[in-house]
């Protein structure tokens, strides 16, 4: 029975962090835009140049 005593207010100070950290986050915006970040991964955010051939290094002889 000793027990509850330690873990009753364990349990409550876990349950008040948990608590904080959501309004903490909620006020710093984390939760306004629910759409875009899982579209994000499926579109590049730079254009891919198309390269062009590679040129010979003048300073490399080999052939």
């Amino acid at each position: 029975m000793s027990v509850v005593f330690v873990a009753l207010p364990v349990a409550l100070l876990l349950s008040m962090a948990a608590v904080a950290a959501f309004v903490l986050a909620a006020k710093q915006g984390q939760f306004d835009d629910l759409e875009t970040p899982p579209l994000r991964v499926l579109f590049d955010d730079r254009e891919v140049a198309k390269s062009a051939p590679a040129k010979p290094d003048p300073g490399n002889d080999r052939n």
